[in-house]
């Protein structure tokens, strides 16, 4: 029998959200860039909140005071991730063994980034019901032509997200894997904030 199969609607789905980063192209926090009137860092978490997900665990590094105090309102668990400029890869190991040690029987995980304004809890939803449905042990979106974050990976694969290199995301393990990975159409990824620029196009349009 496969490992991924035997899932049911109860399994306990928990969800990474990667915010540890710097910004540095952008210049300043792109946590705290307003998107309609909430800022981003805020505006993940709710939509990771209303999830059908056991529980969610933010990853914050850089900027930390500023960052939590965005969030503190909110019943998310925060971990720190003191070597944040170690890469993506150091905090998605820290997140996956904070859920691991509040949920031992963890089926799947989620993991998401703060920087994609058009996320939603429907899409994030559509990947953990196309998990719960198949025997895939990888849902990955699907945009620019490309799979990508959010993405949700089988227990399976817990431990080879556990040694990913710091520099790597969980992208990595999606490309490896790509035999057994499921997609989830995602056109609205297309859009991240990395830079000014980004983030001017960006409001400019929802004007």
């Amino acid at each position: 029998m496969s490992a991924f199969n035997n899932k049911n609607q109860s399994s306990d789905v928990g969800i990474i959200l990667l915010a540890a980063g710097s910004s540095s192209r952008m210049g300043r926090s792109k946590q705290l860039l307003e998107v309609d009137g909430e800022q981003l860092l805020q505006r993940t978490s709710r939509v990771a909140l209303d999830c059908d997900a056991t529980k969610v665990i933010v990853v914050l590094g850089a900027n930390e005071e500023a960052h939590r105090k965005s969030i503190q309102q909110l019943p998310v668990e925060i971990c720190v991730n003191s070597n944040w400029q170690t890469g993506m890869g150091s905090s998605l190991k820290l997140g996956l063994k904070s859920l691991l040690e509040r949920i031992p029987k963890l089926e799947a995980v989620v993991v998401m980034v703060c920087d994609q304004p058009g996320l939603t809890t429907d899409h994030v939803n559509k990947l953990i019901q196309t998990f719960k449905e198949s025997n895939s042990p990888v849902i990955a979106s699907f945009y620019a032509n490309s799979t990508g974050v959010p993405a949700l990976f089988d227990k399976s694969l817990f431990e080879k997200l556990l040694i990913i290199e710091n520099e790597s995301g969980a992208k990595k393990i999606i490309q490896q894997r790509k035999e057994l990975v499921k997609i989830v159409d995602f056109p609205q990824g297309a859009i991240d904030l990395d830079t000014p620029d980004d983030y001017q196009k960006f409001i400019g349009k929802k004007d």
